[in-house]
């Protein structure tokens, strides 16, 4: 593991970093509008027949996590988290990487769900209802299509069910505090006790218990929720290793860029610390040839031959 060899704090280090990742932050906001605008434009109006209807039944119901308990559960714990690590070990570095990488797991993974969400068009398990609120469901007659009259904004969320957004945010943010914790704990290092494992599977367990509410309010198909999971998973584990070493590291501790200004710092005082020493000079009068010289007397001293010459 990388040495502390001084404070890392924000105020010491924030503004540098800052500076540092000004780009990283830009893009990120950028990653956000790109979402954003993604929810706002209408999905593809996948065909769907009278004879799909058997597997779109199914009733519609609240949902067990609510939207905005996805980010709570997937960004704001796992920011408590590296804030209490911060606090304890004074080092901005890993908490700006900490919170960078999470934004960034999670606005890719957004990015990404919603792109494909749109581009695919999947019914959600209870589109009948959405399609025929009162129960009256019409098709067309030659292409057996259904005539929806239900409301548009609840109808336009009816083909968004592939792939699941609940569970693809989940895992990308508990995913990547995932593979947090398990750098914290170095659990891939010898001698570690197995019981961290569970340490390190509680977010992701979490992640899986959002991912089966989904399918239990039929709001996803068992596909859907598997291709989020896949999706924010991956993600984060690229977003994770782009910052911090893999668990089974030495320095698993810290973020990249953390150890390479350690060991920066090392060698910077390593090198002032072979200063060069000034030399002493004395001047001296050689009889017999009409002329003085200079000696480095340190020398002299050092060799003995400053006192041999003066007996």
């Amino acid at each position: 593991m990388a040495d502390q060899l001084g404070s890392y704090t924000i105020r010491s280090h924030g503004m540098i970093l800052a500076r540092f990742h000004m780009y990283d932050w830009i893009i990120l906001l950028l990653l956000a509008v790109i979402d954003g605008l993604l929810n706002i434009i209408e999905p593809f109006h996948r065909f769907v027949g009278k004879d799909m209807m058997t597997d779109l039944r199914y009733p519609m119901k609240g949902n067990t996590v609510p939207f905005w308990a996805v980010p709570l559960i997937g960004i704001i714990l796992p920011w408590a988290i590296f804030v209490g690590i911060y606090f304890k070990k004074k080092n901005f570095y890993d908490l700006h990487h900490g919170i960078l990488g999470i934004l960034y797991s999670v606005l890719i993974t957004a990015v990404i769900t919603d792109a494909i969400k749109d581009g695919v068009g999947r019914p959600r398990p209870d589109f009948f209802w959405r399609c025929f609120p009162d129960g009256n469901d019409v098709y067309d007659n030659i292409t057996t299509g259904v005539i929806c009259n239900g409301v548009k904004s609840v109808i336009k969320e009816g083909h968004k069910s592939f792939p699941s957004g609940h569970t693809s945010w989940s895992f990308a943010g508990l995913g990547f505090l995932a593979w947090y914790l398990a750098g914290k704990i170095m659990l891939l290092i010898a001698k570690r006790h197995i019981a961290k494992l569970c340490i390190v599977f509680l977010p992701l367990l979490t992640a899986a218990l959002v991912a089966v509410s989904r399918v239990d309010d039929y709001w996803h198909h068992w596909q859907d929720v598997f291709a989020g999971g896949l999706i924010g998973l991956t993600v984060a584990s690229f977003c994770y290793l782009q910052f911090f070493p893999y668990p089974f590291d030495g320095d698993a501790w810290w973020p990249h860029a953390y150890t390479v200004q350690v060991a920066e710092e090392r060698n910077s005082r390593n090198a002032n610390s072979y200063s060069v020493r000034p030399t002493e000079i004395e001047t001296v009068n050689i009889p017999g040839r009409g002329g003085i010289t200079l000696r480095d007397t340190v020398n002299d001293v050092e060799s003995g031959t400053g006192s041999d010459r003066r007996s």
